[in-house]
Order: C-alpha cells, then sequence, then structure tokens
C-alpha cells in the first residue's frame, strides 16, 4: 500500500516526465513527498511564484512537445499559475497543471481557498478535472497525458483533493503512454493539392501551430525548395523552419513588416499548414476576407476543430502536419521562379535597417547576436515591443529555437529560459525582455540559481512600459500616465542572485559583455541603455516614430 501522492508520481515517471515545476503547498504534501525519492523522474524544479512556474511548464511542453508538468497549492496558487495555462492553450503546448485541492467533504462551503476549478480553467484550458477517488488517479493521469498531447496539444488541469492523494490503495500504476496513431493524408487529397499548386501563380505556404517536429520541418523545407514556393511562419513560429533558405520570406505576426504582407496579399493559393489563424497571423482578420478568401485555400491541421473555425477552405485536410509534409516532399511541383525570388528577395530587404537612435544600438546588438550564439541556441522573449529584435531580425537557422508566448504574456522570457536550461543545459539559451517585462517575474532568478539553470538574460530599458507607450503617445499625446518606470539597479539585482550582472550604455561595449556573459558559468544578465528614459514626451514619440519607421514600418 502507499498513498495516492506516490502513485501520482509512478505514472507520470511511467509516462516519460523527467522533469516538473512548482511552488509547494500544504494541499498536495502527499506529492512533494513521492519527489523526495524520484530525483530525474520526475525532478522537481522549485518556483518563487506561480505564474514563473505555469510559464516554465508552457515553454517546456512548448521546445519539447511532451507535457511540461506543473505543481501548485489550491486558490491562489492556482490563480496565479492560470497565466501559464491561459499561454499554453494560445501556444498549442502541451501542459498538465496539477492543483493542490481541499478535502472533498468540505466542498461547496466556500471555505479556505476553495475554488471549482473545472469553471474557472474550463475556458481556457483543454480539459480541466477533478480526482474523486484514489483509486482512478491512473484513469486520470493517462487521460491528462494523452488529452495534452493529441489534436491541438495544450493544457489540462487536474485538481487533487488533499484526502485523495493522502487515501492508502494498492492500485497499479500506469505502464505508459497510450499510443494513439496522428492523423494521415488522404492520397487523393494529396494529388488534388499538387494538381491546385502547380495551376497557381503565385502560391504560398503559410506553416505554423503547435505538434511540428524536425522531420516534419525538414520535409517541408525540401518540398518547398525543390518546389520553388515561398514559405512565411505564423505569428511566432518562425524557428520551425531554416530561415536561411532561399524559400522562407518572413514571418506573420504583430507589426507585420509590409513587404511580408506584401507576400501573403498577392499570393493566389495558400497552403496553410498547421496554423489556426490567430489574430496576429492575420494583422487582425484584414489580410484575407472573411469568411472566404479571394485566394484558393487549402487548410491541413491535425485538429478538426481547427479547420473552417474563420475561414472556410476549399480544400481541407485533417492530418499531421509532420506526415503530410513527409508525404507532399515526396514529388515536388513546378516552380514560380520569378514569384519565388521576388518573396525570397522582398523578405531580405527588411533587414535594410538604419543606425538606431539612443546610446544601444539594438539592430548593431541584433546582429552580433546572430554572428555569435550557437547554431543550436534557444531564444525567449516575453511581451513588448522589445520583442520585434530577436522576431522579425534574427534568423532562425535549423536548429535554432524560439519561446516566445502567442498570448502577448509579458514576463514569459524568463522563466521560459529557464525551463529550457532545465530542459538542455548544454545549450545556450538567450533571453531578450523589456525593463517592465523582466521584472515581472525577475524574483525567479531565484529559481535559476536554485536550479543551476542559468540563461542569458538581455534587458531592455527604456524606462517605460515601452508599447503601452506608443499607444498612449499615438491618441493622448503629452498625457503621459502609467508608463514611466523607475528601475533598480538591474546589473546589481543580477549580481545578488548570483549572476554576471553588468551595464551596458554604449553600444561597441557590448561585444566584449556579450563574450563574458556566454562564458559564464552562472548566467548573467547585460542592463541595455536603450536611452528612452531621458527624453521629453514629444522626444519619445519622434523616436519612435524614428524606431517604427526603420522596423516595424507601419
Amino acid at each position: 500500500m502507499r498513498h495516492g501522492g506516490r502513485v501520482l508520481v509512478e505514472c507520470l515517471a511511467q509516462l516519460g516526465a523527467r522533469h516538473s515545476f512548482g511552488v509547494p503547498g500544504e494541499s498536495y504534501l502527499a506529492v512533494l513527498d513521492a519527489l523526495h525519492d524520484t530525483p530525474g523522474a520526475p525532478d522537481f524544479t522549485l518556483c518563487r511564484n506561480e505564474g514563473g512556474a505555469g510559464f516554465m511548464a508552457a515553454a517546456y511542453g512548448k521546445l519539447t512537445g511532451t507535457p511540461g508538468i506543473c505543481f501548485v497549492t489550491r486558490g491562489p496558487g492556482a490563480t496565479n499559475a492560470s497565466i501559464g495555462v491561459h499561454t499554453a492553450m494560445q501556444d498549442s503546448a502541451p501542459m498538465i497543471l496539477f492543483v493542490g485541492q481541499i478535502e472533498t467533504a468540505m466542498r461547496d462551503r466556500e471555505v479556505f481557498q476553495e475554488v471549482d476549478y473545472r469553471a474557472f480553467f474550463g475556458p481556457i484550458a483543454k480539459w480541466a478535472t477533478e480526482v474523486t477517488h484514489v483509486d482512478r488517479l491512473p484513469e486520470i493521469i493517462a487521460r491528462a497525458w494523452t488529452t495534452a498531447c493529441s489534436g491541438r496539444p495544450g493544457p489540462v488541469v487536474v485538481a487533487l483533493p488533499e484526502d485523495v492523494i493522502g487515501a492508502p490503495t494498492d492500485v497499479a500504476a500506469i505502464t505508459g503512454p497510450a499510443q494513439i496513431p496522428a492523423p494521415a493524408v488522404d492520397r487523393a487529397a494529396l494529388d488534388d493539392i499538387r494538381a491546385r499548386l502547380e495551376r497557381a501563380n503565385r502560391p504560398l505556404i503559410l506553416m505554423g501551430g503547435g505538434g511540428w517536429n524536425d522531420a516534419g520541418s525538414r520535409a517541408l523545407e525540401r518540398f518547398a525548395e525543390a518546389s520553388q514556393i515561398p514559405v512565411v511562419a505564423a505569428f511566432r513560429y518562425q524557428d520551425r523552419y531554416d530561415n536561411t533558405l532561399a524559400s522562407y520570406a518572413g514571418e506573420a505576426g504583430v507589426g507585420i513588416l509590409p513587404e511580408v504582407r506584401e507576400t501573403l496579399a498577392e499570393c493566389d493559393t495558400l497552403l496553410a499548414i498547421g496554423v489556426r489563424f490567430g489574430e496576429m497571423t492575420t494583422d487582425n482578420y484584414k489580410l484575407f476576407d472573411l469568411p472566404e478568401m479571394a485566394q484558393t485555400l487549402i487548410h491541413v491541421h491535425r485538429s478538426d476543430r481547427e479547420i473552417g473555425k474563420i475561414y472556410r477552405p476549399d480544400v481541407a485536410v485533417q492530418a499531421c502536419q509532420n506526415l503530410f509534409a513527409t508525404a507532399l516532399a515526396g514529388k515536388s511541383v513546378a516552380g514560380k521562379p520569378d514569384w519565388f525570388t521576388a518573396a525570397r528577395a522582398r523578405y531580405n530587404a527588411t533587414f535594410n535597417l538604419p543606425d538606431q537612435p539612443g546610446p544601444v544600438d539594438m539592430a548593431s546588438v541584433t546582429q552580433h547576436v546572430q554572428n555569435t550564439v550557437a547554431p543550436d541556441a534557444i531564444l525567449t522573449n516575453g511581451a513588448g515591443n522589445f520583442s520585434i529584435w530577436n522576431n522579425k531580425y534574427f534568423r532562425y537557422g535549423r536548429d535554432h529555437r524560439l519561446l516566445a508566448p502567442q498570448s502577448g504574456a509579458m514576463g514569459y522570457g524568463l522563466p521560459a529560459a529557464i525551463a529550457a536550461k532545465v530542459a538542455h543545459r548544454d545549450r545556450q539559451v538567450v533571453c531578450f525582455a523589456g525593463d517592465g517585462d523582466f521584472q515581472m517575474n525577475c524574483p525567479e532568478l531565484g529559481t535559476a540559481m536554485q536550479a543551476g539553470a542559468t540563461p542569458v538574460v538581455l534587458i531592455l530599458n527604456n524606462g517605460s512600459y515601452g508599447t503601452i507607450r506608443m499607444h498612449q503617445e499615438r491618441h493622448f499625446p503629452d498625457r503621459i500616465s502609467g508608463t514611466d518606470l523607475h528601475n533598480p539597479d538591474f546589473a546589481g539585482l543580477a549580481r545578488s542572485y548570483g549572476f554576471l550582472g553588468e551595464r551596458i550604455d554604449r553600444t561597441e561595449d557590448f561585444a566584449d559583455a556579450f563574450a563574458r556573459a556566454l562564458a559564464s558559468p552562472t548566467g548573467a544578465v547585460l542592463d541595455l541603455n536603450i536611452g528612452v528614459e531621458a527624453l521629453t514626451p514629444r522626444q519619445t514619440l519622434a523616436q519612435i516614430r524614428a524606431t517604427a519607421a526603420a522596423t516595424i514600418k507601419n
């Protein structure tokens, strides 16, 4: 006999979980007791806030393709972690959030920290449930894992009443995950798609979404290159396609560059693979006519719930994107070289940037990062205008990865970087963060220090919530309210956590500092002075306009 907490941990180990993230709570002490004896299967990374833990689990799921596991306590712990659940859902990333729960006999009295988790998480998770008997733990955990990974991947929430996970049982743990075949493409549909691409004058592939693997990405690259069809990545999925290839034509995301927008608008046949047509990818749904595009739309998705949800396709295919790409790569189609070359030329033109205003030129910094980091480096970011640099002006090679939130959640970048280091301790991890974005979760530096998961963090410090300030200047000029930031000494803060910490006030000082950061065994935080904090509101607006003209160009 053993308690339910041990059964839960045994099941996770059998399913293949190797890491978990969380903040301790008295509501799931039995699980913490079981984790005491299972280092490596799964390890527990102790976090400083449940929001940070939720982000780490969401990022881990996105990076590895296996569910990121998160443990939090009831009530406030669960509500803090909800930001990770929402992010995982919008990222189509597998995740399981386990929440300690009050005893079953105490339900519906509004007792201390009581929350109905099915009702609370139902709208933002794939599935939210509660275990009602200790013997059902293997069944529920197996279903949670399968649900998180199958179809469109996403988060599952499982509530664990104290009396259930503390109860004795002799129920057997599950022996492994269910092996569910991914939906394969119909041969007739594949022939029809090839014929339509062959007839098109300006065909274009739009790829993205959760669930891509290296084999699928490589197969799509082979087909696009051989067929001379341009490829555009959906919002923040450009790392799933080699940007250095002639077929890559840019990213359709927030602040879509006009050159990339032109390529999308001018195509006459759109093969959309794995995408869900979110607001950012479609430029607030202004890029294509609704609900029927002027273009011929071929929509391929592993989940039938995503096909036809926004746009009515001319050809609909429910299939795993990796299997579809592999099948498609078996035979190329005749290309349209002029269209193919023009799309790439437009993308290349976006890199013709003038020097940027401010003491530290981020165009120069980004180019140096590009030239310096390892070919398998992992880049992360949260939300803010600062993210244009590693999202628009870094060319992701075959083995680079990007962890960035579809949800636009501030504070994601640092926890994601820590999760990436937990998963891949031998890879370089570089986090781009705004000064406001960084302060959402900067105490997680303590998590990094304790776990020995130490990334390099670049803080783009402009002394403000820059994105909101930009909109404020546009709509209410000279009436700045609630967007100025008085920041701490970020370098000193980093050193207090054992990191290398430096302040960079000149562009020419960055290269040496970045070399020290990459070499630091304890990780590093570089505070980059991009200069806006010293300007008047009118000067700030002028700088925003100058930067916009040179970068987002809209």
